[in-house]
């Protein structure tokens, strides 16, 4: 059995003022297995929206709430806030949130069970596994991800199903001790790599439901960001120092 007394959440937020509000209140309204506390940990990423504004709003009605907020000073991508947030995250164990609504909080517990159990050191939420609601998108961008994955298993001796997921739930020892560079969407298969040398890790995966968003909604991964995710798997997998 694994002790964990906090969950810190990390949530990057790069314009995101249509979700933002209702996201923080779903993450409040989980209730944790062995009434795990939460760390609530918002990384504005330079936003030019009313992300900030709304930030400082729920903070100030809820301050009964664990909540840490740090600003950029420049937009440095979705890579470098989670670097900020695993230096803030005091808890035994991260998970990295979304700040739209495309992932559901309410699984939390989902991916804590293996860790809290004992089998887990990592766990990945897999969109592809089990039967939970999927919402129907982009034939390419599917491709794309499974493509990606495939990529990543064969360079690190894995068989993950979704390399490419947002929730990844970490104990905080493995995710602090990880030299990590990419600033931007490289953070997946870059983090992926680097776990799978840890020694003597166990990675998990658990399905999880998915409400994809299209671009007209929010959606910010371009194409460019699935050959960077190419290069990455090469440099970090193929290419990796010892």
């Amino acid at each position: 059995m694994s002790t964990i007394r906090t969950l810190s959440i990390i949530i990057p937020a790069y314009n995101e003022a249509n979700t933002i509000s209702l996201m923080l209140n779903k993450v409040q309204n989980v209730k944790l297995l062995n009434n795990i506390n939460k760390e609530i940990i918002i990384i504005n990423d330079f936003s030019t929206d009313d992300t900030e504004k709304i930030i400082q709003d729920y903070i100030e009605s809820n301050q009964e709430v664990n909540v840490i907020y740090r600003k950029q000073p420049e937009n440095r991508g979705k890579g470098a806030a989670i670097h900020l947030g695993i230096k803030e995250a005091s808890g035994q164990a991260i998970i990295i949130q979304g700040a739209d609504l495309e992932y559901d909080p309410d699984e939390y517990n989902a991916l804590l069970k293996p860790l809290i159990e004992g089998f887990a050191d990592v766990v990945y939420g897999s969109r592809f596994r089990g039967s939970h609601p999927h919402r129907i998108s982009f034939f390419w961008h599917t491709t794309g991800n499974k493509f990606l994955t495939f990529l990543s298993n064969l360079f690190n001796n894995l068989n993950l199903s979704d390399m490419e997921t947002c929730y990844k739930l970490f104990k905080s020892d493995y995710i602090k001790s990880l030299n990590l560079r990419e600033k931007r969407f490289g953070f997946e298969p870059e983090v992926t790599a680097k776990v799978a040398r840890i020694p003597r890790v166990s990675i998990f995966e658990v399905g999880i439901s998915y409400y994809g968003r299209t671009y007209e909604e929010g959606k910010k991964v371009k194409a460019k960001d699935g050959f960077r995710a190419i290069y990455c798997i090469f440099k970090y997998g193929l290419f990796r120092a010892k």
